[in-house]
């Protein structure tokens, strides 16, 4: 029996999806990491600061010390992460919020939504698409984009991720 996904993923049949991170691909999608944070983002990720503060990397505790994490630039009518030394300020060997989400039971709950669906992406009519090298126009050409490189379906490789999906779209 066939298990129903708690959103519609347009491309559930044929998208295929692995991440590798620590095993081959460094963080990639991270370089020049600028996602939004809603105001809500930003409390919760300042909830934890005592804890990742310490993890970041000099550099990126250094400007997040004199100009906090959030930039002016702005996405989606958000403010964005900042980048040091052009990672987000977050990674340091992973991310930190990451990590300290996996400690507290959810791997998720301190990042950034649109870090945490990667790569996940809305589509216009309220369903849901993985993102895939050469769809929807997809210019990132990142290996674990390409459907080649792995034979495991997304919606088993992305469940919570999905789940997360749901949450947003309510």
């Amino acid at each position: 029996m066939k298990k129903s996904l708690p959103v519609v993923v347009t491309n559930a049949d044929t998208a295929t999806f692995d991440c590798t991170f620590g095993r081959g691909c460094e963080g990639v999608c991270c370089k020049n990491g600028r996602p939004s944070v809603s105001a809500a983002e930003q409390k919760r990720i300042r909830s934890v600061m005592k804890r990742w503060l310490p993890l970041l990397r000099p550099e990126a505790r250094k400007v997040i010390e004199a100009e906090g994490f959030v930039s002016a630039r702005t996405k989606l009518g958000q403010p964005m992460v900042r980048v040091a030394e052009q990672w987000c300020v977050f990674f340091n060997k992973g991310c930190v919020l990451h990590g300290i989400g996996a400690e507290d039971g959810d791997a998720l709950q301190y990042k950034p939504v649109q870090c945490a669906l990667f790569p996940l992406e809305p589509g216009d009519d309220g369903t849901w698409y993985v993102r895939q090298w050469e769809l929807e126009g997809e210019q990132w050409d990142l290996f674990c984009l390409n459907p080649k490189n792995t034979k495991r379906k997304a919606v088993e490789a992305l469940a919570p991720e999905l789940e997360l999906a749901a949450k947003v779209s309510e």
